[in-house]
């Protein structure tokens, strides 16, 4: 009779160990999420240039500035619009890298010597308007 009780009392206490390891397993694990903003910025500014082959230089200028989401100029407008994170960039980055490939902006002036660089069809009127 003995022996039956201790048995008895050894498999309670095997299983009330186990219970309170999966308890206390439960009880350690937890998540936590952080999240991070990305502080992006929307802008607009005059370019001149005047044909598809300038939007693509002005666009590949732009996006090369890092931080730089996305770009589109719009040949009729002589407008760019710019989408950029903040904290990576800031706007006149964006007009410097455009005026190093040769077009002028609304803030900086077009490098002369890439200007002359240009294909024909892209080299524009200095005086035309721009962000029209």
């Amino acid at each position: 009779m003995k022996k039956v009780i201790l048995s008895v009392v050894a498999i309670a206490a095997l299983g009330l160990t186990n219970c309170k390891n999966e308890t206390k397993k439960v009880e350690d694990t937890t998540t936590t999420e952080v999240s991070k903003e990305i502080a992006m910025t929307d802008l607009s500014f005059g370019v001149r240039g005047n044909c598809g082959m300038c939007k693509n230089t002005i666009e590949k200028a732009a996006n090369s500035v890092e931080g730089v989401a996305s770009s589109n100029w719009d040949v009729d407008k002589k407008k760019i619009d710019v989408s950029f994170d903040v904290t990576k960039t800031d706007a006149m980055a964006i007009h410097k890298a455009i005026a190093a490939s040769g077009y002028d902006t609304e803030k900086v002036a077009g490098s002369e010597e890439a200007y002359k660089n240009l294909p024909g069809c892209c080299q524009y009127d200095h005086e035309m308007a721009v962000n029209q």
